[in-house]
């Protein structure tokens, strides 16, 4: 497989790789072209659109005594931005995972300029996304092809052993790499004759020189299957599908938090009316649900019926008959995103998806207390009140703390199988919460962030003791205090992961 950066001459290298292998002379009066570019398109943007193998089966007289697989893919870091750049490695998920897909490899070959002093941010990403496809044991076959290369020392060298590109290096260290330089392929050799001092006719040489290592290296190379990556593919798109799914529950019990918080102020400044037995109102924030309309779009999702919740945005299955082999369905049928985790026979692909907004809301006293006697079946006093309001203040922080910690475990599980992942710690993973938050600034975001730094408190003292790293004197207290409020709330496994459920379910769908 080869990759690279728009522009950065891989179309022109493979093309020079199929000349090889063909055995064109320099003086032959004709070039094959595998790949023909769009001249008339911009150079800022990539030349290739898809994802393409190319077959070629050994014959006599070819310079390799091997058929041959080559797999071009779209440039990326074009004027096209992060988006397209995101295509190109779900292009690429696809390509691999298709039923009767190519099953092994024997090198990934990424294309970068001799010149390239540093890897920008986009083939950093790039490069990231895309090797995170593969497993582990793909590593010592990703080869650096190099092109507008010269005799000297590639600078491109350094900066892909900076960024720490995991691939093949030599016993010093060096990245395994090939150079070349093509711009002698499509040269006019008319009247240049082998005698004449001729620059074109140097670089073709050198430029066979290069192939004819390149190819024979690869006769040493390892064949890797691709069941791992296969694996990685599949685990990858649930564990994606999953945690896009946790981010409107967390959300949402970000928003619950903050309205408990509203609550508790609201019930400090009548604490007159309510020691008097009287009626007020007040006004906290509530997540609602709401129908986004997408007839037209050509997009399939998954919703929950029950859940009030699109579990799936962007499913590929559009018959609902078919929507127990979804990305967030598991082995036993069961949803594993939406809050109830219910059975697949109840989502659906419609016309509509669900979102989430934050609204404000008048309450009365006379609600909430109505509220905590369905729940405890007694007379609510007001120190009753506050006691059940404390609670559930600690309840719904604690669901809270489990998604955004159910969300961290799935990128952490990356970690065990992917080449290139991205573990992140609870805490790290509420960081980049917290910045996302102060960034989108979305109505009610300055109660959510409060509520991500007291939640964030608990994941680091978490951390620590799985860590076996020793507690400050404030954090043993606060470990002791969250220690014995999770016991005063432990009842039968079974009612107590419904009852969690069912509390995520109730932050917007009671409020619809």
């Amino acid at each position: 497989m080869v990759m690279g950066a728009t522009g950065s001459g891989k179309t022109t290298l493979i093309n020079g790789m199929i000349n090889y292998v063909l055995g064109v002379q320099w003086e032959d009066e004709f070039r094959f072209k595998l790949i023909h570019e769009i001249t008339n398109r911009s150079q800022a943007q990539s030349q290739t659109s898809e994802v393409t193998a190319y077959e070629v089966n050994c014959k006599e007289g070819f310079k390799v005594c091997y058929s041959l697989t080559i797999i071009d893919t779209p440039g990326f870091g074009d004027t096209r931005g992060i988006e397209h750049d995101i295509m190109l490695t779900e292009q690429i998920r696809a390509f691999f995972s298709t039923p009767g897909a190519i099953d092994q490899l024997d090198a990934v070959c990424f294309v970068v300029q001799a010149s390239s002093a540093r890897l920008t941010h986009a083939q950093k990403y790039v490069f990231d996304s895309v090797l995170s496809i593969f497993g582990k044991d793909i590593k010592d076959n990703i080869l650096i092809l190099i092109t507008f290369a010269d005799g000297q020392t590639p600078p491109v060298l350094e900066a892909i052993n900076e960024s720490e590109v995991p691939c093949a290096k030599d016993a010093q260290g060096v990245p395994v790499h090939f150079k070349f330089n093509n711009s002698a392929l499509f040269a006019n050799n008319a009247g240049a004759g082998k005698g004449r001092c001729n620059f074109d006719a140097m670089f073709w040489e050198m430029g066979v020189s290069s192939m004819e290592t390149f190819f024979m290296s690869l006769r040493s190379l390892k064949t890797k299957s691709l069941t791992l990556t296969q694996e990685v593919l599949w685990e990858r798109k649930e564990l994606e599908v999953a945690v896009q799914g946790l981010q409107p529950q967390i959300k949402a019990g970000l928003t619950k938090l903050e309205e408990l918080r509203q609550t508790e102020r609201a019930l400090e400044q009548h604490q007159g009316d309510m020691e008097a037995n009287k009626n007020f109102e007040y006004e906290v924030e509530l997540t609602v649900a709401v129908e986004e309309d997408i007839s037209g779009t050509g997009v399939f999702l998954t919703n929950c019926q029950k859940c009030h919740f699109t579990c799936h945005d962007n499913c590929v299955y559009a018959n609902d008959k078919d929507k127990y082999q979804c990305y967030a369905m598991n082995g036993s049928g069961n949803c594993t995103v939406c809050p109830g985790k219910c059975v697949w026979n109840i989502h659906f692909n419609q016309k509509y998806k669900w979102r989430y907004e934050v609204k404000k809301e008048k309450k009365t006293y006379a609600e909430l207390q109505e509220k905590y006697k369905k729940a405890s079946d007694e007379v609510m006093t007001t120190e009753k009140v506050i006691e059940r309001l404390c609670e559930e203040y600690t309840e719904v922080e604690k669901i809270v703390l489990e998604l955004i910690e159910r969300s961290s475990r799935s990128l952490q599980r990356l970690q065990e199988i992917a080449l290139k992942p991205n573990p992140l710690s609870t805490p790290e993973y509420i960081d980049l919460m917290i910045m996302s938050e102060e960034q989108e600034v979305k109505p009610g975001y300055q109660g959510r962030i409060k509520s991500l730094k007291e939640v964030r408190e608990q994941a680091v003292i978490i951390t620590k003791i799985a860590n076996n790293e020793d507690l400050l004197p404030a954090e043993t207290e606060k470990y002791r205090k969250y220690e014995t409020q999770k016991m005063g709330f432990v009842k039968k496994t079974g009612e107590k992961i419904k009852e969690g459920y069912n509390m995520v379910r109730d932050w917007w769908s009671g409020a619809k």
